[in-house]
C-alpha cells in the first residue's frame, strides 16, 4: 500500500472515529474482507523494520521479519519445542556434554539455489564475536561457546572460536560449560547462517534492503528498503520443507496509529491489527478479538551512565514507587496484559526441585507506595542540592509508547513536586541509536526470552554485558550470576537461589530498572487465517504455519 493510500485512509479513520464517538459505543460492524485470494494475508506492523543483518542490533519488529526469512539450525515448534530445521536431527552431545555435533540436512538452499553448510554458521557466529563487527547480542556466545569471551576481547583471532565445520553438513561446537538451554539458544537470530560470499558482495548494503538480503527461511522479502513502510513475505520455493508452507505471501503495512489500522481491518484491507487502550476495550466483545499470552515484561531503564541524576539511588527508588501500576495496565493499557511484580515474567520458568514458578519464589520486589516514593523524592533532593530536578524520558513515536510516557510522567510530577519530565517521542532507529548512546534519564524497554532460562533477562545487567546501555554496576549482582553459570552449574538448587538473590538486588534494593507490565497482547484477526503462532522466547511469531481459509 502507498503512503498516499494510507494518508487518505488516516483522514477517513479520523472521521470515522469521531462520527463513532458521537453515537453508540458499540463495535461497528465487521465487514467480510476484501481479499481475493485463499493463500494470500496482509497484516500491520506498529514498528519499523530496521534490518535483516542478524549480526546487527536488532528489534521486535526486525526479530519477526527474520524468523520468517532466515532459519537456524532449529526452530521452535507451535508449543516451544526445539525441533530440527537446517539440522537434520537433535544434536549429538559428548559425556562430559560440552561438545555437540550436529549433521545439517542436505537439502537446506539459499534463495539463490546454492547449498546452506555448516560453513555458513561458522562464518556468522564468528562475526557475532568479532570486535568489528559483534551486535550485544555477543553475550549469548561469550557466555557459553569456547574462547568467544577471549576473540570478543581481541585476545584471539575469529578462526580461533570453538565452532568448526567438520565438513559441509557437520558443525561441531565446543562449550565452556554444560549448557541445558543450549539447543533452544540456537533458535535464536544471532545463531542463524550467513553466506560469506554474498554478504562481502553487498559490503555495508547488506540486510539493509530486501535486495541486498539472501534468504533460506519459509519465506523471502519483497519491496523493503530502511526507508519503506511496508514489504511483503513471498514463500521461498527453495525452502527445504516449501511443502507445508500454505500461505503464498504475507503483506505488512507499517501503521503506528491504532485507529487507522482498525479502520483497514473493518474495510477488509489488512486480516490482523494489535489494539490499545480503547480499542482493545471496545472490540472486546467481537468474535475476531483474541489475547495472546506473552513472556514480555515492560520496564523503564533508568539511565546511571554520564551526568544523569539518576545515579542517585533515592531518585531510582522514588521514580520506580511512584507509578500506580494497576492503573497502567487497568485504564491506559487494558489489553490483558497485566503488573510485573519482577523483571522475570510469570509462567516462565520453574523451580527445578519443586516445580513453583519463579515469581512465585522471588515474590513481588516493587510495589508502589506513595508514601515511600515521596520520602526517597527528599532524600534525593537533599543529596543532588536541588529542590527541582529535570528528568528526559526517552520513547517511540507509536501511539501506546507515547499513552503510557504521558501517563507515567503525568503521575511522577503531581506526586513528585519540583520534578519535570520531558518526553522525547522518536522513530524506532533514532530512539535506539539515543538509547545505545545514553542521551536520555528514563527510556521505555521491553524484553521477551532470547531462550528459556532466567539468564536470559538477569544478563543483560551485568556490568561487562554488551548490553548494559544504563551503567547499572553492583559486584554482588555479578558475582551471584557468574555462580549460577559457573561453580553452581550442575547444581540446580543452588543456581536457582543464585537467580532469585540477583534479581533482588537489581530490582528491588537498587531500583536498576522499575518493571512495569507483563504483555498479554490484544488483537483482531479474521477468522480465514489460522496458526499465526506466538512464541515465549526468541522470534516473537512465526509465520510458517499459517493457514487461510
Amino acid at each position: 500500500m502507498s503512503k498516499k493510500s494510507i494518508f487518505l485512509i488516516a483522514i477517513i479513520s479520523i472521521l470515522t472515529l469521531v462520527l463513532a464517538a458521537c453515537g453508540s459505543n458499540n463495535a461497528a460492524p465487521e465487514k467480510k474482507s476484501n481479499n481475493t485470494t485463499n493463500k494470500s494475508v496482509h497484516f500491520v506492523e506498529t514498528e519499523d523494520l530496521l534490518t535483516l543483518n542478524t549480526t546487527n542490533e536488532e528489534d521486535f519488529a526486525s526479530f519477526t521479519a527474520q524468523n520468517q526469512v532466515l532459519e537456524g539450525l532449529y526452530s521452535l515448534d507451535k508449543q516451544d519445542n526445539v525441533i530440527p530445521a537446517v539440522a537434520k536431527s537433535l544434536p549429538k552431545i559428548s559425556a562430559d556434554k560440552k561438545t555437540y555435533t550436529i549433521q545439517l540436512r542436505d537439502d537446506a538452499k539459499w534463495s539463490d539455489g546454492s547449498a546452506v553448510t555448516a560453513k555458513d554458521f561458522v562464518y556468522a557466529w564468528q562475526r557475532a564475536v568479532s570486535p568489528k563487527t559483534a551486535p550485544s547480542y555477543s553475550i549469548l556466545f561469550v557466555n557459553s561457546i569456547k574462547n568467544a569471551k577471549e576473540v570478543n576481547e581481541g585476545k584471539l583471532k575469529s578462526s580461533e572460536l570453538g565452532v568448526k565445520a567438520v565438513n559441509d553438513h557437520e558443525l561441531q561446537i565446543e562449550l565452556i560449560k554444560p549448557i541445558s538451554y543450549f539447543p533452544s539458544l540456537l533458535s535464536f537470530q544471532t545463531f542463524f547462517p550467513i553466506k560469506q560470499s554474498y554478504l562481502e558482495k553487498q559490503g555495508d548494503k547488506y540486510g539493509t534492503s530486501s535486495a541486498t538480503t539472501l534468504y533460506n527461511g519459509p519465506f523471502t522479502l519483497k519491496g523493503w528498503s530502511a526507508s519503506g513502510d511496508g514489504w511483503t513475505y513471498v514463500k521461498n520455493k527453495n525452502y527445504w520443507d516449501a511443502k507445508n508452507v500454505k500461505v503464498d505471501d504475507i503483506k505488512v503495512s507499517v501503521v503506528k496509529n491504532t485507529g487507522t489500522a482498525v479502520n483497514l481491518y473493518q474495510s477488509g484491507d489488512v486480516d490482523r491489527v494489535v489494539l490499545d487502550g480503547e480499542f482493545a476495550k471496545q472490540y472486546r466483545g467481537s468474535k475476531d478479538f483474541q489475547n495472546e499470552k506473552d513472556a514480555l515484561v515492560a520496564y523503564l531503564r533508568l539511565n546511571e551512565t554520564k551526568e544523569s541524576p539518576l545515579k542517585n539511588k533515592d531518585l531510582r527508588k522514588a521514580v520506580s514507587l511512584a507509578i500506580n501500576k494497576e492503573t497502567l495496565v487497568n485504564k491506559i493499557l487494558d489489553d490483558g496484559s497485566f503488573v510485573a511484580d519482577g523483571f522475570i515474567p510469570k509462567n516462565f520458568i520453574n523451580n527445578p526441585e519443586t516445580n513453583a514458578d519463579f515469581r512465585t519464589d522471588a515474590g513481588t520486589l516493587q510495589k508502589q507506595g506513595l508514601k515511600d516514593a515521596q520520602t526517597a523524592w527528599k532524600a534525593a533532593q537533599k543529596a543532588l542540592g536541588k529542590d527541582k530536578i529535570n528528568l528526559v524520558y526517552l520513547t517511540s513515536d507509536s501511539d501506546t509508547d507515547k499513552k503510557i510516557a504521558e501517563y507515567i510522567t503525568d503521575q511522577l510530577q503531581k506526586d513528585l513536586p519540583g520534578l519535570t519530565v520531558e518526553i522525547k517521542a522518536l522513530p524506532s532507529k533514532n530512539k535506539q541509536q539515543a538509547y545505545f548512546e545514553g542521551d536520555y534519564d528514563i527510556s521505555d524497554g521491553a524484553w521477551m526470552p532470547d531462550y528459556k532460562d532466567a539468564t536470559t533477562y538477569l544478563n543483560i545487567f551485568e556490568s561487562k554485558s554488551s548490553q548494559n546501555y544504563i551503567g547499572f554496576k553492583n559486584t554482588t549482582y555479578d558475582q551471584l550470576l557468574n555462580d549460577a553459570d559457573n561453580k553452581n552449574a550442575g547444581n540446580d538448587e543452588a543456581r536457582w537461589k543464585n537467580l532469585v538473590a540477583a534479581e533482588n538486588i537489581l530490582v528491588n534494593k537498587e531500583y536498576a530498572i522499575t518493571p512495569l507490565y507483563q504483555k498479554q497482547t490484544a488483537l483482531l484477526q479474521k477468522d480465514r487465517v489460522a496458526n499465526v503462532v506466538k512464541h515465549n522466547f526468541g522470534s516473537p511469531y512465526s509465520y510458517k504455519y499459517i493457514t487461510v481459509k
